[in-house]
């Protein structure tokens, strides 16, 4: 089927007078009198094709060709820089292999109404570059665990019983039993620390909370880790390794992407020269205060209140030390103040917000047991979490990583709905 095809990217590689044989879609069209232009998408990018009028039976089918037909063409390439790259190909044989119907998209549309054809709207030029990067950054962080030695596993998405609380669940019937579709995959890698030591998982997470932000989806790509002999700086270090993985390797291989969606790398190439301060929950209230925010100790800091914290940040940040009655009770308590958690948020700057959330688990039976019973969950239904705790235990630490908030910030996008294929939102789900 490859029948010497080559890619755009190829193509605008190659020196005049070459020939050249590609294959994709049409992008835009122009008939004039003398030449037809067609500008043809492929997964690398657009080329200018060009029909002069006088090859008849070429330039009908070039004319015919509508916008999002399927085509072949072959020619030879010709340097212009008016041309989309500064090159075109001056066509010789054009095949329209599947003619589209008019359009849907044509510039100018509604959130809303992009959104019921997101099934067309993802050829985009701007959803492929945001997806070119996605995928950059998820081998980036697969790449980063495996040359530091952690192991990937499978675990399931179906659950009986809640990780985060009950309010934020998706249920489903199993079989005439209640289950749950997961919001992590915490307490599985948990399991697979006593023999694996480290390590990670890449899966779909759910949360029920009615929230509305442009931050928020309700099925979302959740990158998580634990990690035997851990405490909490240590999970915060090789997090900021993580993430600093993903943001160089984007800087090194997507540049063409990241320009085109005019992005600003100066905070991304910051990044990567600087060290992760660490702000506490306290410091955190301070300068909330400081800033005019309505806040106390004790308040939890939401979205809002993550936008005003890192709005003036150019660098990611951890926010640590959270009162334990705002975060979840398997983080482990401080011995040196009980009121406060080991618990940290990366945050990445530019009012972007929290990206990673982490802590030190809880180690001791009793401890966590205790904490079960505070938080009004029923000790049966984590009694082989508890199990863990009883043969064997070892300090431990673990994260979740919201990939889609993560290439949210790194390319700069205002809304998560655009960093994901097909976005799960409130109102109703897209194809």
């Amino acid at each position: 089927m490859q029948e010497g095809f080559i890619s755009t990217r190829e193509a605008l590689a190659r020196g005049d007078g070459e020939r050249v044989k590609l294959r994709g879609w049409v992008y835009r069209k122009r008939d004039l009198a003398s030449k037809v232009f067609v500008v043809m998408r492929d997964a690398d990018g657009v080329i200018q094709c060009v029909v002069d009028r006088s090859k008849a039976d070429v330039a009908a089918q070039a004319s015919s060709a509508t916008i999002e037909s399927s085509i072949e063409v072959e020619g030879v390439i010709r340097s212009d820089p008016r041309a989309p790259g500064g090159k075109e190909v001056e066509v010789e044989k054009f095949n329209i292999i599947g003619l589209a119907d008019d359009f849907p998209i044509k510039g100018g549309e509604s959130i809303d109404y992009l959104l019921d054809v997101r099934h067309l709207w993802l050829r985009s030029r701007k959803l492929t570059q945001i997806m070119r990067i996605r995928a950059t950054v998820l081998k980036a962080l697969r790449d980063h665990f495996t040359s530091n030695g952690w192991w990937e596993v499978s675990p399931p998405i179906l659950t009986q019983s809640a990780v985060e609380g009950g309010a934020t669940l998706f249920s489903v019937d199993f079989f005439g039993r209640k289950a749950y579709l997961s919001q992590s995959a915490q307490f599985y890698l948990e399991v697979m620390i006593f023999s694996l030591e480290r390590v990670w998982s890449l899966t779909p997470s759910f949360r029920a909370e009615r929230s509305r932000t442009r931050r928020h989806l309700y099925e979302y790509w959740h990158l998580e880790g634990e990690a035997a002999w851990m405490d909490m700086h240590d999970m915060m270090k090789f997090v900021e390794g993580l993430v600093k993985s993903a943001v160089k390797a984007v800087l090194d291989e997507r540049q063409e992407e990241l320009q085109f969606l005019g992005r600003n790398q100066e905070p991304l190439e910051e990044t990567l020269k600087s060290s992760f301060a660490e702000v506490t929950y306290d410091e955190a209230i301070e300068r909330l205060q400081r800033k005019g925010v309505n806040i106390k100790w004790g308040d939890d800091i939401g979205a809002d209140e993550e936008r005003v914290l890192t709005q003036d940040e150019r660098v990611p940040f951890f926010l640590t030390m959270f009162p334990k009655h705002l975060k979840s009770f398997y983080m482990k308590v401080c011995d040196r103040r009980p009121e406060v958690a080991l618990g940290f948020d990366l945050e990445a700057p530019e009012g972007y917000g929290e990206v990673v959330g982490g802590s030190q688990r809880e180690d001791r039976y009793d401890v966590l047991l205790q904490r079960i019973k505070e938080n009004n969950l029923n000790p049966d239904d984590y009694q082989w979490y508890l199990d863990l705790r009883r043969f064997g235990s070892v300090p431990h630490s673990g994260f979740g990583l919201g990939v889609d908030r993560l290439v949210m910030w790194i390319t700069g996008i205002d809304h998560i709905r655009d960093v994901i294929p097909f976005p799960r939102l409130r109102e109703r789900i897209y194809p």
